[in-house]
């Protein structure tokens, strides 16, 4: 079994090529739900669904989030409410979309929830409509949201920094609320353990795994067994390939590149995959105690995608 820890886009792309690799029934997501909001009243859990959606190959491919073929006569009624919305309110806010076959999950997840069910068993029962063999879990079924201090704003929501400023602003924090207090989802702990390899998946190490290893034991139990957990890095040649990670990086003191990756990364993994571009960069990243594997990282195709899973777990069975 393989274990992969996961945030949205980057990590469902990869889960897609590992699908070419291995049986889909031996792999289990293990998803950030740091960005998980609430809109409209209805529980939203924007990586969840980037995985679910992606595996099952109705993911939007230009947007790289929410459903192909989607339309918008839900969010085009919300702007006409809007026009009479009393300034105090926040009914009909536009600025997070969600499309009217999305709508779907979100209004299935926000009830079953209500019923009392737990995040892991909606998202089960999500993934098996969509026809989905994949494990994929929520880290925790308790709440966790990641709280972004914006300079000059102060504390807003995850949401709100991605979308509403569109990750535009410069920050001065991140903090994980509730994770001290949350526990593991049922079955995480023992993925990890019992896994062959732990795949990092190619996320944001700050806003999509830094939610996981905020949860109590998950560093102690990768670090264990570093040597078989790989790292996929995110940053190619100094950048992020979706999304503010590169930013982030430096703005929290952290070198923007496979060498600040790594450093972040030693203690809980043994293996770190760069991209050719960053090849001058692999003794560094072998200074700071990780292997270097040096592969073709940017899946821009399908056969590029399974070539990197595979070497992905090379690198973690040692084959």
């Amino acid at each position: 079994m393989i274990a992969v820890l996961c945030g949205g886009v980057g990590a469902a792309r990869f889960l897609r090529a590992l699908d070419g690799v291995v049986e889909a029934s031996e792999t289990t997501a293990i998803v950030n739900t740091g960005d998980d909001a609430i809109m409209h009243g209805l529980s939203i859990s924007p990586d969840l669904d980037t995985v679910v959606y992606t595996l099952a190959g109705a993911i939007d491919p230009e947007r790289g989030w929410g459903l192909a073929d989607e339309s918008w006569r839900a969010m085009e009624g919300l702007a006409r409410l809007a026009t009479a919305r009393p300034a105090q309110s926040d009914a009909a806010s536009t600025w997070f979309n969600l499309g009217d076959r999305d709508l779907a999950t979100h209004l299935y997840r926000t009830t079953r929830l209500a019923e009392g069910a737990s995040l892991s068993k909606v998202t089960a029962e999500i993934a098996a409509a969509w026809g989905l063999s994949q494990r994929i879990v929520p880290m925790s079924d308790d709440r966790v949201s990641t709280i972004v201090t914006v300079d000059g704003v102060g504390d807003v929501s995850f949401q709100e920094y991605f979308v509403k400023m569109h990750h535009d602003v410069s920050v001065e924090a991140i903090r994980f609320d509730g994770a001290s207090k949350a526990r593991l989802a049922a079955g995480v702990d023992e993925a990890m353990r019992a896994a062959e390899c732990v795949v990092i998946a190619p996320s944001n190490p700050i806003v999509s795994i830094g939610p996981i290893r905020a949860l109590d034991g998950v560093d102690a139990i990768l670090g264990g067994r570093r040597e078989s957990v790989v790292a996929v890095s995110p940053i190619v040649g100094g950048a992020a390939l979706k999304g503010p990670a590169d930013r982030l990086l430096r703005e929290l003191g952290h070198d923007s590149s496979v060498v600040g990756v790594a450093r972040l990364y030693a203690p809980i993994a043994g293996t770190l995959v760069i991209d050719p571009v960053d090849a001058d960069l692999a003794e560094m990243v072998e200074a700071e105690g990780m292997r270097a594997v040096v592969t073709p990282s940017v899946m821009s195709t399908p056969e590029i995608g399974r070539q990197l899973a595979d070497s992905v777990l090379r690198a973690g069975l040692r084959q």
